[in-house]
């Protein structure tokens, strides 16, 4: 499979959340939002080279530590950024939230997502935007696992591990054909996002998000992007260290989320509950 490839999949036999636009649009206004924690050895390259592709460019501080916020603050004006700086850190899902809330309020059509650690290349951008344009799809993801070419180095076996258990499991229960649940590397429908409730600030917001998604019906598609991990000690923090705790904490966060929104998902979304959670219903 080539670099530029895509496959797409939608919810099956449901009723969908919204009406969205069908056709291609070469017009469409993007932002590209970026949240930033202590990245204050990527944070220059990475803003100066999504902004040499994007024109529209939102940096998340969440609660930084490090030089990270006095550089963006330099690079601000130079680079026309819009900045939302938290003094505390709240979390990757929060920042992912506010990126959505900002693309909605400032009337853009699209929020592109990416992390700021030189594992998501920008000029990968286009082809987000490329397959965007389309019109047939309201979540373009990246998958760092659907080319083999693209992957450049190997995951931390426990990372690749639960990613991979997740999505089999997210896969299973919602009919999907994802291949990389956790990617943050994505394209969002802005119109798309709004029926969802998405209240996550941690690191299970993808777990809340694509459960959503498929019970509003958005149609979600992937494309290959490059497997690039430049520091494979870096941690979750807390209990989220240790592996077994951080798939039961992943898969907690999906059974609550199916539980939510139990009137628009398939039943088989509720079977054979894997992990004993606190508050557990009987279909655990």
């Amino acid at each position: 499979m080539s670099i530029g490839a895509a496959v797409s999949f939608e919810s099956p036999d449901r009723t969908r959340g919204w009406v969205g636009h069908h056709g291609g649009d070469l017009n469409m206004r993007m932002l590209v939002a970026i949240p930033v924690l202590n990245e204050e050895r990527f944070v220059r390259r990475v803003l100066e080279r999504v902004r040499a592709v994007t024109e529209h460019v939102l940096v998340i501080n969440d609660g930084s530590t490090d030089r990270t916020g006095a550089i963006v603050e330099d690079l601000r004006r130079p680079l026309g950024l819009d900045v939302i700086e938290r003094r505390g850190n709240v979390g990757y899902g929060r920042s992912i939230r506010d990126a959505f809330g900002r693309a909605a309020d400032r009337g853009f059509d699209w929020v592109i997502t990416m992390d700021c650690d030189e594992q998501h290349e920008p000029a990968a951008i286009p082809r987000f935007v490329e397959r965007a344009q389309a019109g047939d799809l309201d979540v373009v993801s990246g998958s760092r696992y659907l080319d083999p070419e693209a992957m450049r180095d190997r995951p931390p076996p426990d990372r690749r591990a639960i990613n991979a258990t997740i999505t089999a499991e997210i896969n299973e229960r919602l009919g999907l054909g994802l291949t990389d649940a956790f990617c943050g590397f994505k394209a969002h429908r802005t119109d798309a996002l709004r029926p969802l409730q998405l209240t996550v600030n941690g690191y299970e917001f993808p777990m809340q998000f694509w459960v959503q998604a498929m019970a509003a019906g958005l149609r979600v598609g992937e494309i290959p992007v490059k497997l690039i991990y430049n520091d494979p000690n870096r941690t979750f923090g807390g209990n989220l260290d240790d592996a077994d705790e951080r798939l039961r904490h992943y898969r907690c966060a999906m059974y609550k989320e199916l539980e939510r929104c139990a009137d628009r998902l398939p039943d088989s979304a509720f079977t054979d509950y894997r992990t004993k959670c606190p508050g557990e219903t009987s279909a655990a």
